[in-house]
């Protein structure tokens, strides 16, 4: 597979490799046009400058990459730990990377593989839309764990994916409250762009709905604010605090993650409605804080650490070439707690 290198990339753009290493360092003594041309041609061919020579001898290096969206969410601090142990486990150095909202994963990906000499990359939460070509400059094993769904021109020989189906456990949560008379069911959502893990329980939400045949008031859906960070209690708080103050009348609540969840419970309290006599609130995850606020909270439990061991052995397994790559799913448990009760009336 073509990885270029600094001489390619002068040859392609017909510069030399002096005037390259300006355009990387951005160098005020360059043309402005020469400059945007070689940085999209850097861009284009997926060249990742290595600036350390000691790295280059590290061509034997046994260590993996855990590039993560949301690290604040514990779910995934959870998930980390378990990675972390077994990368120790197999003798293997873990590099952690969190990757902001508005960056993209592949080319972070990139940059980390050529400066570390990576073995191998674990991607967490966050969602991929990007092409085949692009994810194949990568060069090295890569697993999708816990992420959204990957669009359906990559070919699943080139990826690995693990996880839970989260449109059927999010369709799970609202039988459920159905099934306990409620009908007027609001939704906290984040993150609902294509193919996010958002989207899928929000398709997960009409679903069990429509299966119900209960029209979707869209007056329930709230969405997350955009300026800090999604899957958060403050976010769960203020988001249901704009649910509250629009007087549009319900009596549940499921919350796209247990600390949204966990944020929605203190905004319902402090407007004066009880959990669950009021409202019923469900979340999603299973973290441990959810057993310790008051009411413990209902919630469906992720396989964390299940998942977590699958799928640094499914990387391992690939990069010994033990295996090739592979697709498993995992089925999430409703724990039925204190945050939830029939609807009476």
């Amino acid at each position: 597979m073509f990885e270029p290198t600094i001489k390619d990339i002068a040859k392609i753009c017909g510069v030399g490799v002096s005037t390259v290493s300006r355009a990387i360092n951005n160098h005020p003594d360059i043309n402005p046009e020469t400059k945007a041309m070689i940085l999209e041609t850097i861009k284009e061919y997926g060249y990742v400058p290595n600036n350390s020579a000691r790295n280059l001898k590290r061509v034997d290096a046994k260590a993996i990459a855990v590039l993560v969206k949301g690290i604040t969410n514990p779910f995934f601090s959870n998930m980390i730990k378990v990675i972390e142990e077994e990368c120790k486990r197999k003798k293997y150095s873990m590099e952690l990377q969190h990757i902001e909202t508005d960056e993209d994963e592949v080319e972070v990906a990139q940059k980390v593989v050529k400066e570390k000499r990576l073995r191998g990359i674990i991607f967490l939460g966050g969602r991929f839309s990007h092409s085949e070509d692009k994810l194949k400059k990568l060069n090295v094993p890569f697993v999708f764990s816990t992420a959204g769904s990957v669009p359906e021109n990559i070919s699943k020989h080139h990826y690995s994916s693990i996880g839970v189906d989260d449109r059927k456990e999010a369709a799970k949560v609202i039988d459920y409250l159905i099934g306990l008379g409620h009908t007027k069911i609001a939704l906290i959502a984040t993150e609902t762009e294509a193919k996010s893990i958002g989207q899928l329980r929000m398709q997960g939400y009409f679903d069990s709905l429509s299966k119900h045949g209960i029209p979707v008031n869209y007056r329930l859906i709230y969405q997350t604010r955009e300026d800090i960070d999604h899957f958060s209690m403050e976010n769960g708080y203020q988001t249901t605090q704009r649910l509250i103050a629009s007087g549009e009348p319900f009596t549940a609540v499921f919350a796209m993650s247990d600390t949204l969840a966990i944020g929605a419970s203190r905004a319902l309290t402090e407007a004066g409605l009880k959990i669950p006599d009021d409202v019923s609130l469900v979340g999603y995850d299973g973290i441990e804080i959810g057993d310790y606020i008051t009411p413990r909270l209902t919630t469906i439990r992720q396989p964390i650490e299940e998942m977590a061991k699958a799928t640094t052995k499914l990387l391992f397994d690939i990069i010994a070439g033990k295996k090739e790559h592979q697709h498993l799913a995992y089925d999430a448990e409703l724990l039925e707690k204190e945050s939830t009760k029939p609807l009476e009336g």
